[in-house]
């Protein structure tokens, strides 16, 4: 019948679904509202308030009427405390046309990608890894290239692996330190070596995000590759961000230093999608960046304390295994040795979609299984919860565990 048919939607679109960690939010949140007593560690997202200062920078700006159209790569404020931050935090001088304010860090990276990627280029991704980067990378016609890290290894990138991974028609590698999911970091003598790696790539662009850097728990200064190794300045992108440090996350500012000519094309895109991000959200960012960090190095002593508290509780669990994550604030079990048995309700498991599931329908507790981070049998959990609410989640994941047979 003539009105039946229903136009096309874009070929792009086959087989991208919503990301993995919002989809066991959305269960999570339909078992609460079933009544549930559900515990989720799906999201990684900061259980802290926006520091008051912020909040008032905001404030102070909305009152005095900067409301209008902001300029596409961030207003003069922002990109002035961004690079104030780098040279201050980083040690990196970035000029003003070398900086860019866009809507999240997640806008950078799709401005990047979408300014360099012809069809059929390829994208070296460490594995595991967030899982936007290669929905992002084959959204724009790119195909991604994974190099394995390994849990043996802390899931540190290892130089040789880079190297394997990096081929003729290369033309970014994506570097994540802390990572999301696993929490591992990249010490200054690792990170020397990918910059030998790289080096003997002039062809490649690399973009280090670096969204967690204020969140390491060993004490060391967070070093940035454009730094650690200035040969390679001219190719590098450093991402980062409000939304973890600051506990900003709706606020949806991120913000990137590079090359004048990258970051100029990057503008073009976003003038051409978004245009500028949120002159009140810019307003508070100025005010996180330049005002007290205590707030911030108080958020991180949590996370630490939290941390050593899932690990040691993930750990004392048969089945289980877990490395020691030094920054971000994940933990990445995982659960090899549950595979193949069945749960107290009667469930096969043989994957860690089917452990992650029936601990979030038996155990009540949300979390995501590693499938959605490349790399099995794991599953990712934040601790960017509560104390009372995380020893609560490992004694059911614990009590979940020892209810498995076979």
């Amino acid at each position: 019948m003539p009105g039946d048919a229903v136009p096309a939607l874009a070929r792009r679109l086959s087989g991208l679904s919503a990301p993995a960690t919002v989809a066991m939010s959305v269960r999570a949140r339909a078992l609460r509202a079933a009544g549930h007593d559900v515990i989720s560690l799906a999201l990684g997202e900061p259980d802290f308030a926006t520091p008051p200062h912020a909040v008032e920078g905001a404030h102070a700006a909305a009152l005095d009427g900067q409301t209008r159209y902001p300029p596409t790569d961030g207003t003069a404020a922002l990109k002035q405390a961004v690079r104030a931050k780098f040279a201050r935090e980083n040690g990196l001088q970035f000029a003003a046309n070398e900086v860019i304010v866009a809507n999240g860090g997640k806008q950078v990276l799709f401005n990047a990608l979408m300014a360099t990627l012809d069809p059929g280029d390829e994208v070296v991704i460490p594995s595991p890894y967030w899982a936007s980067y290669p929905l992002i990378v084959e959204l724009l016609g790119g195909r991604p290239a994974f190099a394995p890290c390994l849990e043996s290894d802390r899931f540190r990138l290892r130089p040789e692996a880079l190297e394997a991974a990096i081929g003729p028609r290369t033309r970014w590698v994506i570097l994540n330190f802390p990572n999301n999911p696993t929490g591992a970091t990249c010490p200054l003598p690792d990170l020397l070596a990918l910059a030998k790696v790289l080096e003997r790539h002039p062809q490649v662009w690399i973009l280090c995000d670096d969204i967690y850097e204020h969140l390491l728990f060993d004490d060391a200064p967070h070093v940035p590759l454009a730094r650690a190794a200035p040969t390679l300045r001219d190719r590098v992108l450093t991402l980062s961000g409000v939304s973890k440090s600051y506990a900003m996350t709706g606020w949806r500012i991120g913000y990137a230093g590079g090359p004048a000519g990258l970051i100029e094309a990057m503008s073009t895109i976003q003038s051409h999608s978004t245009s500028g991000a949120s002159s009140i959200s810019q307003a508070a960012a100025v005010a996180a960046l330049s005002g007290p960090q205590e707030g911030v190095w108080a958020m991180r002593d949590s996370y630490r304390r939290r941390r050593d508290s899932v690990v040691s509780a993930l750990r004392a669990i048969p089945r289980l295994s877990c490395a020691m994550p030094d920054g971000a604030f994940y933990a990445y079990p995982g659960v090899a040795g549950c595979l193949g048995r069945t749960t107290a309700g009667g469930r096969r498991i043989d994957t860690d979609d089917d452990f992650a599931l029936a601990l979030l329908e038996e155990g009540h507790v949300a979390t995501v299984a590693g499938s959605a981070f490349g790399m099995s049998p794991f599953i990712r959990l934040s601790f960017a919860s509560s104390d009372a609410s995380l020893i609560e989640a490992c004694a059911r994941i614990a009590r979940f565990c020892a209810g498995l047979s076979g």
